[in-house]
């Protein structure tokens, strides 16, 4: 697939200077470029390679000037990241389209409906009275239980296992081996010391434009629903637990865990290997480092904590200096008891 220069600068809203017909085949990192490469410049620690660069063109924020001579096209736009996303986005769109039709064997259950443009891999399974929009891609090994709804432009990957009735909303991707709607996990204690299985009667949503990250799993709703809002991102291998909500706009990172019934707010940032604790409400925009342990709600928003138990990241900050010059602190203790052990004597 090949595009100019001038196409390029057109679907970002830039301005070329350099050859506009110059033809571009695939992106690359700029200090690996290669002719019929795009790439971009954003960050000034990269500004050096530049100039010796042989890929076909460059994106550059707007008032960038180089310090010495470019052989590369420049793609001048308002963000050179923003803008590199996008473009890696329309591509990513434009061969995804490819893929359409049925392989075989795959099966797709009574009353069970697919737009058009879609795509079912082999082996893929669908069950009864499931609603799948247009463009929708099904890879193979894919399961899709029962009553499932599934909204347009969204990609589900290899072996996916999507429960019964869950929901699903428009331009979603879900990365292999993710698990959508599974039991949470709830059991009711015994006299004699035994579980009881708490039966799982809810569901899971996803909103529009949610990202499932591979190996990650979301547990249905004890009664009602899981809910997942418009535009979070979910890294590989992150576990949400039943009745958890999470808002508009957050991102959490891999191996991340989150115990049922807790709120996360919007535009929310969970580091990973975060563990927070059940039945909690956290502000908006509240960040959490790598590795912190989370027990209480957040009520105020824009926070950042760290550390387990988790609390606010200055001090934190702040502690684990401290810790670091214990070791002289005690040495200097010792000294100053001896001193004084010597002056009483």
């Amino acid at each position: 697939m090949e595009f100019t220069v001038r196409d390029i600068a057109r679907m970002l809203n830039g301005t070329v200077v350099g050859d506009e017909n110059a033809l571009i085949r695939s992106a690359a990192k700029i200090e690996e470029g290669q002719p019929g490469c795009i790439s971009f410049l954003a960050n000034p620690k990269y500004e050096q390679y530049l100039y010796s660069t042989r890929s076909t063109a460059v994106i550059v924020n707007n008032g960038f000037e180089p310090r010495q001579a470019v052989a590369s096209s420049l793609i001048y736009v308002g963000n050179a990241y923003l803008a590199f996303t996008q473009l890696l986005e329309q591509y990513q769109k434009l061969t995804a389209q490819g893929k359409q039709g049925v392989e075989q064997p795959s099966h797709l259950g009574e009353g069970s409906s697919m737009g058009q443009g879609g795509y079912r891999g082999a082996f893929s399974y669908i069950g009864n009275n499931c609603r799948l929009g247009n463009n929708v891609k099904i890879y193979p090994n894919t399961y899709i239980g029962d009553g499932v709804s599934i909204g347009d432009n969204t990609v589900i990957h290899p072996g996916v296992r999507i429960y019964a009735r869950t929901v699903i909303g428009r331009n979603c991707t879900i990365f292999a081996n993710a698990v959508i709607g599974s039991d949470g996990f709830g059991f009711a204690p015994q006299p004699d010391g035994s579980y009881k299985t708490i039966p799982q009667l809810g569901n899971v949503v996803l909103e529009d434009d949610v990202r499932v990250g591979a190996n990650t799993t979301i547990d249905c709703a004890t009664m009602g629903s899981t809910i997942i809002r418009q535009g979070v991102k979910l890294d590989n291998h992150v576990q949400l637990a039943h009745n958890v909500e999470v808002g508009k706009n957050t991102v959490i990172a891999a191996q991340a865990g989150v115990s049922g019934s807790t709120r996360i707010g919007e535009q929310c940032v969970i580091g990973g290997q975060v563990g927070i604790a059940g039945h909690l409400t956290l502000a908006n925009r509240t960040k959490i480092g790598a590795q912190s342990g989370l027990g209480k709600t957040i009520k105020t928003e824009g926070v950042s904590l760290s550390g387990s138990p988790a609390y606010d990241l200055s001090s934190h900050l702040r502690a684990l200096a401290a810790l670091k010059r214990l070791p002289d602190l005690e040495k200097r203790l010792l000294e100053l008891e001896r001193s004084h052990q010597h002056s009483e004597k």
